[in-house]
């Protein structure tokens, strides 16, 4: 298996205004000892460190990062909001829109993620990697065409697959994302389009509040190609396993798509300290192992996944390593010392009865058979 795994060390320079947690320091507020927002270079350097220690880096290919060109960002993002963000980096950072802001430089290390994001994906498509992990920062789901946006500077996992669209002339994409919270901006890029399937499990009305709801599944041409499954608070490893095999597996087939992209957030997990959702590394493995089946038996095995979010600095790199395994096709080698802990806090029979049948019933309205 030739998995691919994109990283930069400039992307843990990115650094955002003074906060403690999400919330901007100041008045009765103190900082955090590190001073950083939630969305910090903590838990995606020790996922390297893992990944090093470990033995699963080697057994990856590691392709050089560059960064994405201005034609890559302006066909997703305004030219006004590129140029506003690229003079407030050279002039020192600043913010460009709610929670997202930045430090000097910082629209040169979004580009880099956004331009590993988009070489990742050329070359699973070209068929020079089978699959890939990109280990983007800053995120990218809630930036919108305009403005920044939750912790995102640019779109990422957009920006990647409205150029592979163009370059490789791509009917159908399926973007699956399963960070904690709605991937409410890489909905809008492709609200009214049928070319890219837009599928995003999250808590429901964590972030953003308000939005993510099963009612939203397009406009325009698009509808039915946005799917949301919002998920009750604390449904833990099984509303995630209901929420794919009556939800993610049928739509995906019934889609047929030519690649597949997850925005792999690990903020889903029981330790982190911006959701509450009570999933393991084994949820995140499991997940990555049967989106691979999935894109093996529909798109021949094209899969990339970029990174999103996940704040718990000691939990965060065990589901890492747990999918990046998966997606390699690696055997576990890391025992996760939580595991069994979490796994004890999971809710009972009656929480997951009520979730699935939740579950049951938006795939009834969707017209999705399991």
């Amino acid at each position: 298996m030739r998995t691919g795994f994109y990283h930069d060390e400039r992307t843990l320079w990115h650094f955002g205004a003074i906060h403690a947690g999400n919330v901007p320091a100041g008045g009765w507020v103190q900082p955090s000892s590190s001073g950083y927002l939630a969305e910090a270079p903590d838990p995606k350097r020790r996922i390297v460190a893992l990944m090093e220690v470990s033995g699963l880096m080697a057994r990856l290919q590691r392709p050089a990062a560059r960064p994405a060109d201005r034609a890559a960002l302006l066909a997703v993002h305004d030219a006004a909001y590129i140029e506003r963000f690229a003079a407030l980096s050279a002039s020192g950072g600043g913010s460009v829109g709610h929670d997202a802001s930045f430090g000097p430089g910082g629209f040169d290390i979004a580009a880099l993620s956004a331009g590993m994001a988009c070489d990742a994906l050329d070359a699973v498509l070209t068929g020079a990697l089978d699959n890939a992990y990109v280990l983007a920062r800053p995120p990218g789901h809630h930036c919108l065409r305009d403005t920044g946006y939750g912790f995102c500077l640019l779109a990422n996992v957009a920006i990647a697959v409205e150029q592979a669209i163009a370059r490789h002339r791509l009917r159908r994409v399926a973007v699956i994302d399963w960070d904690v919270h709605h991937g409410n901006g890489t909905q809008a890029l492709f609200y009214d389009r049928p070319d890219v399937l837009t599928l995003s499990l999250h808590q429901e009305n964590c972030y953003p509040v308000g939005e993510g709801a099963a009612d939203e599944t397009g406009t325009g041409a698009g509808v039915g190609a946005t799917i949301n499954v919002p998920l009750q608070a604390g449904g833990g490893d099984q509303s995630y396993r209901d929420a794919f095999d009556l939800i993610v597996a049928p739509a995906l087939r019934r889609y047929r798509p030519e690649a597949i992209v997850v925005a792999c957030g690990f903020d889903a997990n029981a330790l982190d300290p911006l959701a509450r959702m009570q999933a393991h590394s084994n949820t995140f493995r499991w997940m990555m192992a049967q989106t691979r089946a999935l894109a093996d038996a529909l798109c021949g095995g094209r899969l990339v996944a970029v990174h999103e979010g996940g704040y718990s600095e000691v939990y965060v790199p065990f589901c890492a390593q747990a999918a990046i395994e998966a997606l390699a096709g690696v055997d576990p080698i890391v025992t996760d010392p939580l595991l069994d802990f979490i796994r004890r806090q999971q809710p009972g029979a009656a929480f997951a009865a009520f979730q699935r049948g939740l579950l049951v019933e938006q795939a009834a309205a969707l017209g999705l058979g399991a």
